[in-house]
This record gives structure tokens, C-alpha cells and sequence, in this order.
């Protein structure tokens, strides 16, 4: 290893979280990329890129994620089947080595035919102003999941222009429940995806993982690397304003509610008091960093500043951050690191980049002394923070990503 010793440090924890985990004790499906051997591949094949280990640990657990059958059926989405493999295979080749050749083709072949069929059932639902769920819009189950992996790995594909639309239509129209107009992107059930009972069953959900801010990320992704579809600008611009209307002041700074329910929409109050844990998939981090992209994307320079702004305070915040208590991606330490990483290597002065790099540092501290995240898989176990710690910044010095794996994550 080579580097700063903040960096050696960072990268021999990762790699002892990597030997502990025995494939023997994962019994998740293999083609899981969230908790299976699919998402541990990834993190051992960022170590092989890196140059930390050789090929051949990534290999196996390459074999293991795809020694089932591959699913490819209408529910799957990026964190399962064939786009996560899709996913890893991509990843594989990210320097210039054309592993998995034959393979990778063949996952390419399903997740086309995935997307068309999803594309058309999404469609369908809208045609018919029917309330959605998170399954088929959102990052790690739905549309926005599969368009993540197309734009990183496929920017040209034929089905992503497909995918955008579908978001700028989901964002831009609206349906109608008990007589009242809801947005697109309205879901039919609760954040745990329980079935609610009652006309106004459901509710409009903000994250990046379930909510309408994982759209908006990959939007403002796609335009920053110059992949636009008709509408698209005015579907950032809705999105913002959605997020600019629920937007909370708070003693130490802004922050949004989790999910808004048929009253509060109505009523335009959040019943939500006070920030609940921040977190990638939740909360501030993941909100503010999708919102800075769209600020760059649009070239709104005040908005970027104050997104900067809005992380920096969440995280200077010990009533906030005492309520995060694991050191996983989804919503632990890692997601926090990962996330603020990504927006201080984008941040629109040189002072907000001091400052956000600072809070980063204090966060890193925080995972180093948590240490091993609860079970073996990427999105809250070991593998996903393995992940990060390999790929920040480890003190001044800073970690590039080679595989580009955060892309899964919407922050890149």
C-alpha cells in the first residue's frame, strides 16, 4: 500500500473487513448486489483495481453471484438479477481489461429486455392515473436503479433516453386520488411498503433511495455528462421546487421530511418536527447532494452553495449525528463519508471544500471507531464500507475511485 497513513490506514481496514467475510456464512441470494455475493464481488474487485490484492478473490465471488440461474423477470431492478450483475461485470472493466466478455453481453441482453418491459408497465400505470410504488420508479428497486447503471456503464444505449423520459412524465404529471391532483411519483403504500387502508392511502416519499430525489440525481447526472431528453431541464426545475416547498428551517439548518402524507400534502405542513437520523438513503446527506448536482447541472450557482452549506450544517450537528449508531452505506457512517466525499470534490469554492472536508474527516473518524458494519453485504455490511473506505479520501491525500461503484449510489 502506498500513500498517505491516513489512506494506508483507511485501506488496510477495508481490506480486513474484506477477509472476514466467509462465503459460507452469506446466505443471501448470490445475485443480490444489496446484501449477496454480488455486492461483495464489487468491493473486491475495487481492491483489485487499486492494485491491494490480486485478481482471484473477485473472481470467486464473481462466480458465486452468478452460479444461480439469473432472474430477469418484470420486478427486477439494479439491486437483484441480471442489472446487478450487469453492474459488477461493468465494473470489472473499468481498467481497460475486457473480463467477463461473453458474460457481460449476455446480462446487457437481459437488462434491455427488463427495461422495455418496465418501461411499458410504468407507462401503462400513468395512462391509467393509477397511484405507484417504489417498485417502479425508485433507485434501488425501480427505473431510476436501471438508469444509474445505464448512464455509467452504457451511456449510449438506446433505453436510457427511454428511461429519462419516463422520469420527466413521472415528475411532470400528475394523478388524481379522492378527488385531489398528487404527483406522478405517489405511492400506494407505506415507507416500509405495508399496504395502507383508506381513499388516501399512500404517501409521497423524498429519499434518494426510495423518493422522488433519486430521480432528480440521476436527471442531474445524466445532463451534467450531456444526456438530455425533451422536458428534462423542467423536470429538475419541478423537482427542486417540490424539495424548495418542503424544505425545513431548523436552528442549525435546513432539512426535509422523510415522506409526506395525503394531509400534509394538502395542508402543505410536515407533521415531522425536527431532522430525524441523516443518512444517505434518508434525510439531509443524500437530498443535499443530489440537489448541489442539479445546481451544477443547471448552473445555479447559489443553490449549489447552499446545498453545500445545508450538508455541512447537518453534519456539524451532534443532535443529528448522535443518531447515527452503524457504519453501513445506507444509512450508516459510510453513506455519509461516501456522499460528502462526492460533494466536497465538487464544491463551488474553495472555502466550502475546506469546510466540507472537514466535516468528512470527522465522519471518517466516527466509521473507523464503529469499524466492522453489521453482516457481510454493500448497502449496510461490511462490504459497503470496505467500499468506501478504499475509495475516500484518507486525510489530505485523495482516493480515486476506480470501478465507479458509487454510481449504484447516485452521487457520483
Amino acid at each position: 500500500m502506498t500513500g498517505s497513513p491516513a489512506a494506508t490506514r483507511s485501506a488496510a481496514s477495508a481490506l480486513r473487513l474484506l477477509d472476514g467475510i466467509d462465503p459460507q456464512h452469506c446466505t443471501s441470494p448470490g445475485q443480490s448486489l444489496a446484501d449477496g455475493a454480488a455486492g461483495i464481488a464489487l468491493a473486491h474487485i475495487e481492491a483489485a483495481l487499486a492494485g491491494h490484492r490480486p485478481w482471484d478473490a473477485a473472481h470467486r465471488w464473481v462466480r458465486l453471484a452468478a452460479a444461480d440461474p439469473v432472474r430477469a423477470d418484470a420486478g427486477i431492478a439494479l439491486m437483484y438479477g441480471a442489472p446487478a450483475l450487469a453492474f459488477v461485470l461493468h465494473a470489472a472493466r473499468a481498467d481497460g481489461l475486457d473480463r467477463y466478455a461473453s458474460a457481460r453481453t449476455q446480462m446487457d441482453d437481459l437488462v434491455d429486455a427488463l427495461t422495455r418491459h418496465r418501461l411499458q408497465l410504468a407507462h401503462d400505470r400513468l395512462d391509467q392515473g393509477r397511484p405507484g410504488t417504489f417498485g417502479e420508479y425508485d433507485l434501488l428497486s425501480g427505473l431510476t436503479g436501471i438508469g444509474a447503471h445505464l448512464l455509467h456503464h452504457r451511456p449510449g444505449s438506446e433505453h436510457l433516453p427511454g428511461v429519462l423520459a419516463y422520469l420527466v412524465r413521472l415528475v411532470t404529471e400528475e394523478i388524481l386520488l379522492d378527488g385531489e391532483r398528487l404527483p406522478g411519483w405517489w405511492v400506494a403504500h407505506d415507507p416500509c411498503r405495508e399496504p395502507m387502508p383508506g381513499p388516501r392511502a399512500g404517501h409521497a416519499n423524498l429519499g434518494i433511495a426510495h423518493g422522488i430525489t433519486g430521480p432528480l440525481a440521476l436527471l442531474a447526472a445524466a445532463a451534467r455528462r450531456g444526456v438530455t431528453v425533451p422536458g428534462h431541464r423542467e423536470a429538475i426545475t419541478a423537482i427542486l421546487r417540490r424539495l424548495d416547498t418542503w424544505k425545513q428551517p431548523g436552528r442549525t439548518g435546513s432539512w426535509w421530511p422523510y415522506y409526506l402524507t395525503f394531509d400534509e400534502l394538502l395542508t402543505g405542513h410536515s407533521h415531522q418536527r425536527r431532522p430525524a437520523r441523516p443518512s444517505w438513503c434518508y434525510g439531509t446527506p443524500g437530498i443535499a447532494r443530489a440537489q448541489q448536482a442539479a445546481a451544477i447541472a443547471t448552473g445555479d450557482t447559489r443553490r449549489q452553495m447552499d446545498a453545500e452549506h445545508t450538508l455541512a450544517a447537518c453534519l456539524a450537528d451532534p443532535a443529528q449525528t448522535r443518531m447515527i449508531t452503524d457504519a453501513g452505506l445506507c444509512h450508516g457512517w459510510a453513506g455519509i463519508v461516501q456522499t460528502t466525499g462526492r460533494a466536497a470534490r465538487d464544491a463551488a469554492i474553495p472555502q466550502l471544500a475546506g469546510l466540507l472536508t472537514a466535516r468528512l474527516s470527522g465522519a471518517l473518524t466516527c466509521l473507523h471507531r464503529i469499524g466492522a458494519a453489521g453482516g457481510p453485504g454493500l448497502l449496510e455490511g461490511a462490504a459497503g464500507t470496505a467500499l468506501t473506505l478504499l475509495s475516500t479520501r484518507g486525510g489530505e491525500e485523495e482516493q480515486p475511485i476506480r470501478s465507479g461503484w458509487d454510481a449504484l449510489m447516485l452521487i457520483n
